[in-house]
């Protein structure tokens, strides 16, 4: 039981709160270097990091300690990581529906000894 109890309360803490939303390369702020982004090439390739710096032709990125130079004309798509309340929320529900059903399962075998 305690076990049980541990994992699911695991599996609620490690429930994504990030979304991506896409935006334009342009748009990009340079000023927030922290800032990450997910991006994606014509070939379908992503890459994750946070921005090191922009220019009118290039992207740098950082992520685990490497750094990846990606050229404007390869990419299809870029997202910047943001914040969201409502995925947080749900996340939050959904764990408890699944501590909830646990704690049925429990009682139910605990009634019918099986």
């Amino acid at each position: 039981m305690k076990n049980l109890f541990i994992l699911l309360s695991f599996l609620i803490l490690f429930q994504s709160c990030f979304s991506y939303k896409s935006v334009s390369y342009d748009t990009i702020s340079i000023d927030n270097k922290k800032q990450k982004i997910q991006v994606e090439m014509l070939d379908r390739t992503k890459f994750n990091g946070q921005l090191v710096s922009k220019d009118d032709k290039t992207m740098t990125l950082e992520n685990n300690g490497s750094t990846q130079t990606i050229l404007k004309k390869d990419i299809y798509e870029v997202k910047v990581v943001k914040f969201s309340i409502l995925k947080t929320l749900g996340s939050v529900a959904k764990g408890g529906a699944w501590v909830a059903a646990a704690a049925g399962m429990v009682v139910v075998i605990a009634v019918f000894g099986l």
